[in-house]
Order: C-alpha cells, then structure tokens, then sequence
C-alpha cells in the first residue's frame, strides 16, 4: 500500500468526528513502531519527519523507511513533513516521495506568509499532495517569556479566517497554548479562541506540542474541531527511558537489539495509547 495524502486522512476524520495521529520518527525502530501501533488498533497514521530528523538520517533513508514500514501495512499511512520551513527542503521532500508537506511561515509577516503557501500549494496540489500551514508561533517549553507574551503569540481568529481564504490551504497549525517539548507544569488551552478558529476557517485544525497535554483537553480540542494531533516528546520519552532501564539492568549488554527492542515495544504502547485517545482506533 502506497501513501495517502493527510488532506484524505482528516477530511475523513472531519466526517467521523475523531483525529489521526501524526508521530514523529526518528530512526527505523520508530517508523517500525509507528506502524505496527496502527496496524494493532486498525487505525489510519501520520508518519512525520521534522527538518531535524531528515538534517539526521537524510531525506532518502527517511522515505524509504517509511515506505517499507507503510508497506507492511494495511491500514492508510501518510508521510509527512513536519514543520519545513526551507522552501528549497519542501520542494525536496515534495519530489522525494512525500504525501504532505508543512509550510512553516509562521515567522514570516502575514502576507508573506500566505505567498510562499500559496507556491508550496502550487508544487504540491497538482500531484496529489496534502498542505498543511502554521499560523501563530508555537514556542518551546524552554522559552521563558510571559503569560502576556506567550497569548500575544497565539493565532488570530480573524487572520485565520482571511489566511485560509487567501491559500486554500487543506489544514492549520494553531497556537492556542500548546508548546514543544517537556512541559514544566499543566498547559492551559484556549479552547474560545480555538472554538472561534473553527468557526471562522471551517477547515481541519492541528494540534502540535500535544505531548504532555492531559485528555481530558485532547477530548475537547477534539470536540471542537482539531484532526491532527501531533506527538514527538511522548514517544522520545518512552524510547529512550527504556533504553536507559535496559542498561541499567544489563551494564555490560553490547547488543543493540536488545536495547532497542524493548525501546521499540515501549514506543509502540505510547502510541496505541494517543490512537486511542483520538478516537481513531478502528477507522482504518
């Protein structure tokens, strides 16, 4: 099974009231688990690469560990890039196999931003693929700034609704009080600004920074219209917490598949967890 677009993913999430889950793989033993958690729940996924993950293991191994792992499956994967802000990287990714891409302008002023978007819809539209944009800036959990200055920050309903009708872009990345990383304390959404987004745009939303945001306002952003939900810490902290309880129990263990191994199955749990969560389980 080759990959689907996340445009056909969420527009059937859009119909079925739930979100499909978008995780981020690293490394084969990532991807492996990615898919083997969806083919457990029966449930469609997002594969992700961020810029980072392609700058680690190179766009070709990352296609292609993808490619092999979507084909052991039969549930829908797509495969993403997560947060491409390199116009010339979004261009690669587009020819190299890619069923979606992010444009990240987030940083760029307004009409900027929609500008490259719309040349990224232009590539990416004709070959059947997806496009997903950031409006708003998603800070990290290490960025020490202000209640004031974080909300300054989160995205303007108005410009959303004058952003999507300027690019006809398939799906949004909002910044409503979500964050990269561990968070130190509880995040608290803005769940009327998310409401008011919905409303005005009309189109599926996502959700980054999820990793570390309780359910019960998972449940909710779901409630009011997020399709995508991203996760990247939570899978990194089970995988590597495993690891290191692997070595910690066997010091003297040079196998590393007997490390991975029970790294992977642990990756593996965390995300048949999130599939859960989303309400995606079974709509394979």
């Amino acid at each position: 099974m080759g990959f689907v677009s996340v445009a056909e993913l969420l527009q059937k999430a859009e119909a079925g009231g739930y979100a499909v889950g978008a995780f981020n793989a690293n490394n084969m033993e990532i991807a492996q688990a990615i898919v083997e958690a969806a083919v457990a729940e029966r449930a469609p996924v997002i594969i992700q690469a961020s810029q980072g993950a392609i700058s680690y293991a190179g766009l070709d191994y990352i296609v292609a560990l993808a490619t092999v792992a979507a084909s052991k499956a039969d549930v829908p994967v797509a495969l993403h890039l997560d947060h491409g802000t390199d116009l010339k990287q979004v261009e690669q990714c587009i020819n190299g196999g890619f069923s979606s891409v992010m444009y990240d302008g987030s940083k760029l002023p307004l009409e900027e931003n929609i500008a490259v978007t719309r040349r990224v819809i232009e590539m990416a539209r004709p070959r059947g693929i997806s496009v997903e944009a950031e409006l708003g800036k998603i800070m990290g959990t290490e960025d020490d700034i202000s209640v004031d200055e974080r909300e300054a920050l989160f995205t303007d309903p108005d410009e959303a609704e004058y952003f999507v009708r300027q690019t006809g872009v398939d799906s949004l990345a909002v910044a409503i009080g979500t964050a990269h990383g561990q968070y130190k304390g509880e995040p608290k959404l803005d769940f009327e600004r998310l409401k008011k987004i919905r409303e005005k745009t009309r189109i599926p939303i996502v959700l980054h920074g999820s990793s570390g945001v309780p359910d019960d306002a998972i449940r909710e952003a779901i409630a009011l219209g997020v399709r995508k939900i991203n996760i990247d810490t939570n899978i990194r902290e089970a995988f590597v917490w495993t690891m290191r309880q692997e070595l910690e129990k066997n010091p003297k263990e040079i196998d590393p598949r007997k490390i991975l191994g029970p790294a992977r199955r642990a990756a593996t749990e965390i995300i048949r967890e999130k599939i859960r969560l989303f309400g995606s389980s079974g709509k394979a």
